[in-house]
C-alpha cells in the first residue's frame, strides 16, 4: 500500500518513524507547508510523550506543498492525515472522493456534522476510513481488552480512566478550541473510544470540571452510567504548561477481578478475589506501527477495519461532545442519546 502522510508535525513525525516498522507499506509522498519539515529536518519538533524531532531521509519522497495535489497524486493509494482536527473532514472527505483510502488521526472531527460527513463518503466512494484511535494497538490497553472481552470476568461494576499532560507548548493550534475542540477533547477522547470500544454506549452521563485556555488548564471528571448499574469515570485533561509530566492509566473493576495499570510504573494486572495478581501481556507492538499495518492489511483485503469501526470513533466525537456539554451544567445528569 503506497501512502502519503500529510503533516509532519508531532503525530506526522511519529507516524513516519512508526512507518518504518510497517509490513506492506511504502512512503511514497508527504504533505507539509513548512519547508524545513519536508528537507526532513523535524527536530523543532515536539509533543507530549517526551523526546525530540530528528532528521529523517526524505530522498525519493514526494514532496508536496499543496493538498490537491496530493490527492491528485496517481502513486498514493492512502492517506494518513496528520493534520489539525478542524481540517480532518474536509481532508478525508475530498480524499475518499479522490478514491484514496483513509487513516485519520484522532479526534476523526471536531462535531457530529463532520464525523457523519465522513462516514457517508466512505460508504459512497467504497474506500476504507479508519481514525487512529491508538490505545486500541497499545499493549497495556490490548491486555484490557482481552481480559474483558466476552464477559470473561463478569459485568463491569467501577472503571476509572485517567490521562493528564501539560498544557501543549509545540503546537499553536491546539489550544484554539476552533481547531482543536480544546485540551479534554482532544486528549481524553483515547479514554471516551476506549469506553465505547470495551462496554458500548452508556444510559446517561454527568461531568464537572474547569476550563481556561489562556492559563493552560483544561480539565473534567466525568462519570458514563451504565444500564446495568456499572460506572466509570474518565478524568484528567491539560495542566499549566512545562514540565507537568504526561501519565494515563486505569482500573477496572469487574465481578471477577480488578485489572490495573498506570503508565508511571505499573504493569498491567489482574487481580482476582482469591487473593491472585496476574501480569497480563498485551504484547510489546509500538501502538503506532500496529495501528498503521493493521489499516493497511484492512485495505488491501477490502476488509472493514472491525478492531477500530468508523462508527465507533464517530460515536466517541459524540459522546466527548456530550461530557462537554455535561461539564457546563456543573455535575447535572444527562441522557445519552448517540
Amino acid at each position: 500500500m503506497r501512502l502519503a502522510v500529510l503533516g509532519l508535525g508531532f503525530m506526522g513525525s511519529t507516524h513516519l518513524k512508526a512507518l518504518s516498522g510497517v509490513r506492506g507499506a511504502e512512503l511514497v509522498a508527504v504533505y507539509s507547508q513548512d519547508e524545513k519539515k519536508l528537507a526532513g529536518d523535524l527536530r523543532s519538533v515536539h509533543g507530549n510523550l517526551g523526546g525530540g524531532g530528528e532528521k529523517v531521509d526524505l530522498r525519493g519522497i514526494t514532496q508536496h506543498r499543496q493538498l490537491e495535489d496530493v490527492l491528485a497524486d496517481r502513486d498514493v493509494e492512502a492517506i494518513d492525515v496528520c493534520l489539525p482536527t478542524d481540517l480532518h473532514e474536509v481532508v478525508a472527505v475530498e480524499a475518499l472522493r479522490a478514491g484514496k483510502h483513509v487513516l485519520v488521526e484522532k479526534p476523526m472531527a471536531l462535531d457530529a456534522y463532520g464525523v457523519d460527513r465522513m462516514l457517508t463518503a466512505a460508504s459512497r466512494y467504497k474506500r476504507t476510513l479508519m481514525t487512529a484511535h491508538v490505545l486500541r494497538f497499545v499493549p497495556a490497553y490490548v491486555a484490557l481488552r482481552q481480559v474483558t472481552e466476552n464477559n470473561r470476568l463478569g459485568l463491569l461494576r467501577y472503571a476509572m480512566f485517567r490521562r493528564r499532560c501539560a498544557s501543549p507548548g509545540w503546537s499553536g493550534w491546539l489550544q484554539d478550541a476552533a481547531r482543536s475542540g480544546g485540551g479534554v477533547f482532544d486528549l481524553l477522547i483515547h479514554d471516551a473510544d476506549m469506553c465505547l470500544h470495551l462496554f458500548g454506549k452508556p444510559d446517561a452521563v454527568s461531568a464537572t470540571g474547569f476550563c481556561d485556555l489562556p492559563s493552560g488548564i483544561d480539565c473534567i471528571d466525568a462519570q458514563l452510567f451504565y444500564p446495568h448499574g456499572g460506572v466509570v469515570s474518565i478524568a484528567g485533561g491539560w495542566h499549566h504548561p512545562g514540565k507537568y509530566p504526561f501519565s494515563m492509566e486505569y482500573t477496572v473493576t469487574l465481578e471477577g477481578g480488578t485489572v490495573d495499570y498506570s503508565s508511571t510504573g505499573r504493569t498491567a494486572t489482574l487481580y482476582t478475589p482469591d487473593g491472585a495478581a496476574t501480569e497480563l501481556d498485551g504484547g510489546a507492538r509500538d501502538g503506532y506501527a500496529a495501528e498503521i499495518e493493521y489499516f493497511v492489511d484492512c485495505c488491501n483485503a477490502q476488509r472493514a477495519p472491525e478492531l477500530c469501526p468508523p462508527r465507533e470513533s464517530a460515536d466517541a466525537v459524540k459522546l466527548m461532545l456530550l461530557l462537554l456539554e455535561a461539564r457546563n451544567r456543573s455535575g447535572r445528569k444527562m441522557l445519552c442519546r448517540m
